[in-house]
């Protein structure tokens, strides 16, 4: 090629590129139930951390339920109107019922159960069930420890302490079911209502793991706690099926891999953290008691009411049943 011809093939050549468009980015939206600070936060910041030092598109996350009740993003996800939401898993359980099996009490035992099951093949059986259910794909999961039950009245060692205690609980099925179990009649609210609802005696209490009774700051409004065990809380990260099908295969593959990287940081951050989180909450007020008899007459009274009513919700007994085996129990 001739001296002038090689000059215009360059010119061409980054002309072209010049007026090349630059790759294509969106911006998500991530609705966050909790206060920045929880383990939901934690969840979300190391996604988004993930995903946009692998692609081109950026996360926006907006905590403490300012895109609305945890409710309403499953419906506005299933829609096309919302990106990405985390929430707690019996959020998702009106819109996606066989879900319900991770709400169960006294089902999932551990840390190490509730990881076992989110990341084997129950958790990949409630992914499929949600993206047919509820048009939204779960990609990761936090994990945030048991909920304990926290009150400004009395220490509760005991079913009888629970009486004439009205405690707030999910607008969740199951949960409800527990506590009716136990003899009372709890009262449901959405959980953008709850802190006032505490902060003026509306209710006595509510149940929550650790991280999210600090990250929340309920020992403003809370004097004690109890260890119950009965519900593992999970909260994934759901995102709308419609987003997740518009985008490129290689936009897909990093969403699904920062929300597996993202999953194994919240166990850690869990295990590494709710320690101190509890010392923290003494040092600031809480008083912590454990059950009487070693929770005994909770897990009886709460499986034997609670599990056969929603078996078939569930899948069937056999459903239950292989799950506790593949735990050995």
């Amino acid at each position: 090629m001739k001296p002038a011809k090689k000059y215009l093939a360059a010119v061409l050549t980054t002309a072209s590129l010049m007026a090349a468009p630059a790759a294509w980015a969106a911006t998500f939206k991530v609705a966050v139930g909790d206060a920045a600070g929880g383990t939901q936060w934690e969840l979300a910041t190391k996604f988004k951390e993930l995903v946009e030092a692998r692609t081109p598109h950026k996360i926006e996350l907006f905590p403490n339920g300012q895109l609305g009740d945890e409710q309403a993003t499953v419906n506005d996800a299933a829609m096309g109107q919302l990106d990405f939401s985390v929430l707690a898993i019996n959020n998702v359980t009106p819109f996606s019922p066989s879900v319900a099996v991770l709400t169960l009490p006294y089902v999932i035992q551990s840390a190490e159960e509730a990881k076992k099951l989110t990341q084997g093949e129950v958790g990949k059986e409630l992914t499929e069930n949600t993206i047919r259910d509820a048009g939204v794909r779960i990609v990761g999961w936090a994990y945030s420890g048991f909920r304990v039950l926290t009150n400004s009245k009395r220490p509760v060692r005991t079913l009888q302490d629970l009486k004439d205690l009205t405690i707030r609980v999910p607008q969740n099925e199951v949960m409800i079911a527990s506590y009716r179990s136990w003899g009372i009649n709890p009262t449901p609210m959405a959980w953008t209502e709850t802190f006032a609802a505490l902060q003026q005696k509306v209710v006595d209490g509510q149940d929550n793991p650790y991280i999210t009774v600090s990250a929340m700051k309920f020992n403003e409004v809370q004097k004690y706690i109890t260890n119950i065990r009965y519900v593992f809380s999970l909260e994934p990260l759901i995102i709308s099926e419609q987003v997740f099908q518009k985008q490129d295969k290689a936009t897909q593959d990093a969403i699904l891999a920062a929300g597996k990287e993202a999953t194994e940081h919240s166990y850690k951050w869990l295990l590494d953290t709710e320690d101190r989180i509890k010392k923290e909450l003494q040092a600031a007020g809480m008083e912590i008691v454990d059950p009487a008899d070693g929770e005994k007459p909770w897990i009886d009274a709460a499986t034997k009411a609670v599990w056969p009513a929603f078996y078939k919700q569930i899948g069937g007994k056999e459903k239950l049943d292989s799950i506790l085996a593949s735990l050995g129990r």
